[in-house]
């Protein structure tokens, strides 16, 4: 028996809702084995992020080769970066390793609102991380900062938006649409062959921390157990529209609280 193993190479957040510990969380309860390599600590909660300790370089280099050179990883899940050195040592270790599957999740600013990702990097993100990805998982927001554009209004703006992306080098972009408004939580895949809607019914609740890290790390362990991709988002987005509607189980905090990654099993 072959055991799925997903690598994720995120920041880590202390109040345990977001970063490598909801990926964890993520990939444990879709049955997937998960190894991390930590890119940054930070010093947050449910009301907001109070510091944030960037790792060295050299040490994310020596994580993802640890990793690699031991476990068979199917998938890669990219979530905080915060620095241009970094997001160079991950772009050498991609390509020293060449991962099947890469899931990019462009993460700039947090739930609370706080900054994560230094304005001088995003460019970096861009233009080294982008063209290795397999799908790039940003919400509305960070659409709209990647262009340097507007954030999408409607349906048309978002695919044309998507497809500015798809430009950039990756072959699929997921645009959330948590940030959006109306009944259902929209969210589209755009590819070359055309893009789908995905809906789920949108939920009354403000214990959403975590769920952009969620839904990239879900789809990431899709792909680590053989899916397409395809099949992965949609399967992702399922397993976090259950969270987010089982969140208000918890009582976490005085802020924007956790969804429950684990909300299948109690």
């Amino acid at each position: 028996m072959i055991t799925p193993v997903a690598l994720t190479i995120a920041g880590s957040d202390s109040s345990g809702g977001a970063g490598i510990q909801a990926d964890l969380k993520t990939f444990a309860a879709l049955g997937v084995y998960g190894a991390s390599a930590i890119t940054a600590l930070t010093a947050q909660n449910t009301t907001g992020v109070s510091g944030i300790h960037c790792v060295p370089a050299e040490f994310v280099t020596a994580q993802i080769d640890a990793v690699f050179g031991d476990l068979e990883v199917a998938a890669v899940k990219i979530g905080m970066v915060a620095e241009l050195a970094i997001i160079d040592a991950i772009a050498a270790g991609l390509k020293r390793w060449s991962p099947r599957h890469v899931v990019l999740d462009p993460v700039a600013v947090a739930t609370s609102g706080d900054r994560l990702l230094a304005q001088d990097a995003i460019a970096a993100l861009r233009e080294k991380l982008m063209p290795l990805a397999s799908i790039v998982t940003p919400n509305l927001p960070e659409a709209a900062y990647l262009l340097n554009e507007p954030i999408a209004a409607s349906e048309s703006a978002i695919e044309v938006q998507g497809r500015r992306l798809l430009a950039m080098g990756c072959p699929a972009v997921l645009i959330k649409g948590g940030h959006g408004q109306g009944a259902d939580s929209m969210d589209y895949l755009v590819r070359e062959s055309g893009t789908i809607a995905l809906a789920a019914p949108r939920v009354a609740t403000r214990n959403t921390h975590g769920t952009g890290c969620s839904l990239s790390s879900a789809i990431a362990a899709g792909l680590a157990k053989g899916e397409d991709l395809e099949t992965a988002v949609r399967h992702a987005k399922v397993f976090v529209s259950a969270a987010i509607a089982a969140a208000d189980r918890f009582a976490v905090g005085r802020g924007h609280g956790p969804i429950h990654h684990l909300h299948r099993f109690y």
